[in-house]
Order: structure tokens, then C-alpha cells, then sequence
């Protein structure tokens, strides 16, 4: 999380950098308690409108396959800490898709290296 909001990658953690993630982090905490109603857990349809209400649209392939890969009781709950990964692996992928994209087209073209980079980085 902390090298998420690196932004100047300087590998310490600003007083502003810190208020992105704690900002993050609770838009994170405020969408999983909107939607859990009392039950502690979110189901994948609860999951994907908190995503939304966060900034993360996804189409219906990569939503159910980030939910299958962080589903780890394989029993479609997914709690406050399953979230905060999910949400920190977008956000990661985001990152990193962006540097990609500089033309900001919302397309990359990648080559093997390229792609064996952000596999690394990126990983579930």
C-alpha cells in the first residue's frame, strides 16, 4: 500500500502521501459499510458496486475474475480486508497501466518484456 502512494518513489511516505492512502483507505471502509448490512461480508454483486462507488469500473470478465482470484474460501464472501486487496491490486494496475498509457488513450500496446514487467508487478 505504502509504495502505492509513493508518489515521488522516494521509498518514504510523505505527510501528503499519507493522506492519500488514509483517504483512500477510508472511501474503501465507507463503501464495504454501506453495503455489508450488518452481515460483515460483501457477496460479488455487493463487491462490484462498492468498486464502482470507489472509481473502479470494470466489465463483467475482469470483475468476476478479480473476484474469483481474491475469493480465497472460494464462497463468494468477500470481507473488509478481501476489499482492501482487491482494491489495492486495481489501484496498482491502474498505476501501472497508466505508465503505459501516455498517450492517454486507455490502450497500451505491450511487448513481452513490457508485459513480463507489469505481470510482476502486479500480482494477484
Amino acid at each position: 500500500m505504502i509504495r502505492m502512494y509513493d508518489f515521488d518513489r522516494n521509498g518514504t511516505m510523505s505527510f501528503q502521501e499519507f493522506v492519500a492512502l488514509n483517504n483512500f483507505l477510508l472511501k474503501v471502509q465507507h463503501a464495504f459499510s454501506d453495503l455489508e448490512r450488518g452481515r460483515g461480508f460483501l457477496v460479488p454483486d455487493d463487491v462490484f458496486e462498492a468498486l464502482g462507488k470507489i472509481g473502479f469500473m470494470l466489465d463483467s470478465p475482469a470483475f468476476y475474475s478479480v473476484c474469483e482470484s481474491f475469493d480465497q474460501s472460494k464462497n463468494g464472501r468477500f470481507r473488509l480486508d478481501d476489499l482492501i486487496s482487491i482494491c489495492i491490486f486495481l489501484q496498482s494496475a491502474r498505476n501501472l497501466f497508466n505508465s503505459f498509457d501516455t498517450a492517454k488513450q486507455g490502450r497500451v500496446t505491450l511487448d513481452l518484456n513490457q508485459f513480463v514487467y507489469c505481470t510482476a508487478n502486479c500480482r494477484i
